[in-house]
């Protein structure tokens, strides 16, 4: 019985991550091998870092996190924000709303 949960979970997984193509079960792999904040998570498998920037998968994550730890998702630590390798210039926001193209 437990090998057919296994088959369907290869044949159907669980996206959590659609940039980086990342499952369920490679996020519970990843908490199984010691991953027990979202920061590590991320590193670990670059959750947040695609296109998105985790807007989707972020909040699943930590459901995901605090369910396997017995915790609350709010006692669950969010992931470092970082400013820009290279800073970008205000006027440059600026001049895309005057130009008009929404910005």
């Amino acid at each position: 019985m437990g090998g057919e949960v296994v088959d369907e979970k290869r044949k159907h997984p669980v996206i959590i991550c659609r940039c980086n193509d990342i499952t369920l079960e490679d996020v519970e792999r990843a908490i199984e091998q010691g991953c027990r904040d979202l920061e590590c998570l991320r590193k670990t498998l670059r959750i947040g870092m695609g296109p998105c920037q985790g807007r989707t998968c972020i909040p699943l994550l930590m459901r995901i996190l605090a369910r396997r730890l017995g915790k609350r998702v709010d006692e669950l630590p969010l992931p470092v924000v970082r400013a820009p390798i290279i800073p970008v210039p205000i006027d440059l926001f600026l001049r895309s709303v005057e130009e008009g193209d929404g910005g």
